[in-house]
């Protein structure tokens, strides 16, 4: 079974694993993230997997050093994330349709900010001043903010959005992504389902054949790397090359990564 999504720290198991492993069960305990990034890792204090965003839902199964090992809500993927990460709130209400925003202490753009949160972001929302939307953790601005449930139309279009965006391996925000943290952002946006990394996206949707012309939102699968188109020409992906969020040419990523090692396109997807 595969480690990323197998609900078992080692010591103590998810109930879902029942008859799968041999150690004691759990339902665990609900969680939320609380702070605005929160690396999930292999081991606590180990290598970074993924990242979870604020307001994403987890199930603590155990904790060690500080650590507590989580099942994702979101995507059913499992590991390591700091206890000071994880708290308790309400429902949240609205996600954050902005490529990033500030949450402020005051609901003015001269307050004082207290931090910075990501696109894919979730808040509740207990009231609103003009422009402003009032959360436990401060104010927002409502144009940055959409319904749970009023998804983005176009995950290209949130993609491109995020242009520009250093790439980091294993990350999920505007503060720094990987080519398939790109992809999970930006179909989650648009409210629909993805699983964190490369590998498991490729078995998202329907396989394209031979004769399947690309259209735009279709992903590109090479061995560890996934590319969305935009047009017939063109890609958008969270790269290596230029270690940021670009376009490139879809011959000319094909041929570059052919060149440089990486192989063939394995897959093409229709999500």
């Amino acid at each position: 079974m595969d480690r990323r999504t197998r609900a078992f720290s080692g010591r103590v198991a998810h109930v879902s694993m029942e008859g799968l492993v041999h150690a004691p069960l759990t339902e665990g305990d609900v969680a939320q993230v609380v702070q605005p990034l929160a690396d999930l890792r292999v081991a606590p204090d180990g290598a970074r997997d993924r990242q979870l965003l604020m307001g994403d839902k987890v199930t603590v199964i155990d904790r060690d050093q500080g650590h507590a090992f989580v099942l994702s809500d979101k995507d059913g993927y499992c590991g390591w994330v700091a206890e000071t990460a994880l708290g308790q709130g309400p429902e949240p209400t609205h996600w954050v349709v902005a490529p990033s925003t500030h949450l402020y202490e005051e609901p003015s753009v001269q307050a004082q900010e207290l931090m910075s949160v990501s696109l894919g972001s979730r808040v509740t929302v207990v009231g609103s001043w003009g422009a402003w939307a009032s959360t436990p953790l401060g104010y927002l601005p409502v144009a940055h903010l959409r319904p749970m449930g009023q998804w983005a139309p176009d995950p290209v279009y949130v993609a491109e959005s995020l242009l520009g965006t250093p790439y980091l391996w294993g990350g999920n925000s505007r503060f720094g992504i990987d080519c398939s943290g790109l992809v999970q952002v930006a179909l989650h946006a648009a409210g629909k389902q993805c699983p964190g990394d490369s590998d498991m996206q490729m078995a998202v949707g329907r396989a394209l054949g031979a004769d399947d012309v690309m259209q735009r939102g279709d992903l590109i699968f090479w061995k560890g790397h996934v590319a969305m188109v935009v047009n017939p020409d063109v890609l958008i992906h969270a790269n290596g090359h230029t270690m940021s969020v670009s376009y490139e040419g879809i011959r000319d990523a094909v041929a570059r990564i052919s060149s440089g090692g990486g192989g063939l396109v394995q897959a093409r997807q229709r999500p």
